[in-house]
């Protein structure tokens, strides 16, 4: 199967994807930026729920992503709060969850309500791009 190739083209170059990664911790964000950037995508940071509902409907046009990582606990909006706001107003954009708490129940109705993946710190980098790719390919599944 061929790697799918997002319409966006960053810096001249075309890339996998834009991935919005929301977590209340700077070296998570840190880490994941740079193994997702590695693997030839996009990647936006907000530091909680708040900031990321701001960073997707700031402007005129809102912001294109083609998947959302969410950590759960976080300042002011978490994750739930954050999870249920993305489903609700951009049900198309799949979702991930990374959490440093891990939460047998919490896993299993989040990933019954949709979420793709839900993934615990600290996670592997092959394991966290290939999550991505996953959800990538349910997204333009989802497109068909």
């Amino acid at each position: 199967m061929s790697e799918f190739k997002s319409g966006f083209f960053v810096g001249g170059e075309s890339c996998n994807g834009r991935v919005l990664v929301v977590d209340d911790e700077p070296d998570i964000r840190k880490v994941v930026r740079m193994t997702l950037q590695k693997g030839g995508y996009d990647v936006l940071e907000a530091e909680n729920g708040e900031k990321a509902i701001e960073a997707i409907n700031s402007g005129e046009n809102r912001l294109l992503l083609d998947v959302i990582i969410c950590d759960i606990r976080m300042p002011k909006v978490n994750g739930i709060e954050a999870i249920a706001y993305f489903r609700q107003n951009y049900p198309r954009v799949p979702l991930i969850v990374l959490t440093g708490f891990p939460d047998t129940d919490m896993a299993t109705s989040l990933l019954r309500q949709g979420v793709v993946d839900y993934l615990v710190k600290p996670v592997e980098g092959e394991k966290l791009k290939a999550s991505v790719a996953r959800a990538m390919e349910q997204r333009e599944l989802a497109h068909l």
